[in-house]
């Protein structure tokens, strides 16, 4: 399983607009950070967790030219606008874009792109909506575990698949999921800033999480301007715990 990360910044990006902080201003290329997503691929399927505003470039600047599925954390705009891009996908595979997310979720991304299921223009983006819970279920046989947590008050998905486990937007993992959890060897997490966040984990928080999992590896996303430069929260992180960084890749 090679594992990229497309994204790992909070909504706005790094740099965010008309910011005039340190790292927005003199940031280098680790701390340029587009909208939370990973590409997953395992032998040859090629799995989106997201499609966030900068799911086209994401897609360009990592020459993805298949895609099979995309499976939906939650229906935040940073997670699901760039869902109309599948269209180049819709057209190469003649068939619409399987988009795995709960039915709370579809329900927002009918509302989003309601052009889409309402006509039949030529050249909107098609979409096979399947439904997801807390059941496991299979994408080309490649098994994945759903991980429920809460943002702020909105139930997120995690999912974990095999070893690895990827978990953003959240505060609260109840101890049902934290179950599922046990014994994964690469955990990604959200960890938003230093400063407690009524629906991210600060840097405190997630730390807490990894240390009470005790994965082998774990990376850090959804990362904000606040947090400061990226070089800076490597060097005080604990022995196996790395800043992620957009174009990382993992293979495990």
């Amino acid at each position: 399983m090679i594992i990229t990360f497309l994204g790992t910044g909070t909504s706005q990006g790094i740099p965010v607009p008309a910011c005039s902080c340190e790292v927005c201003k003199n940031g280098d290329i680790k701390d340029h950070r587009l909208r939370t997503s990973a590409l997953i691929e395992v032998d040859d399927t090629i799995i989106s967790i997201d499609a966030g505003p900068d799911f086209r470039y994401q897609m360009l600047r990592e020459n993805v030219t298949k895609l099979d599925a995309i499976i939906i954390t939650h229906s935040h705009r940073d997670h699901i606008a760039g869902l109309d891009d599948v269209r180049s996908y819709n057209y190469l595979t003649k068939k619409p874009m399987d988009i795995y997310a709960t039915a709370y979720d579809q329900i927002e991304i009918k509302q989003e792109f309601s052009y889409a299921f309402n006509n039949n223009y030529p050249g909107l983006p098609k979409y096979n909506l399947i439904t997801i819970n807390d059941k496991d279920f299979d994408v080309d046989n490649i098994k994945i575990t759903p991980i429920k947590a809460l943002h702020y008050n909105i139930q997120v998905m995690g999912f974990r698949i095999g070893d690895f486990a990827y978990i953003t937007d959240t505060n609260y993992i109840p101890p049902s999921s934290l179950v599922k959890l046990a014994g994964c060897k690469v955990l990604v997490l959200t960890a938003l800033r230093r400063e407690k966040h009524p629906s991210h984990y600060n840097l405190e928080g997630a730390l807490k999480i990894i240390d009470f999992l005790q994965p082998e590896k774990a990376y850090l996303t959804h990362i904000s301007h606040m947090m400061g430069f990226h070089g800076d929260l490597e060097k005080e992180l604990p022995k196996g715990v790395f800043a992620a960084y957009d174009g990382l890749k993992l293979q495990i």
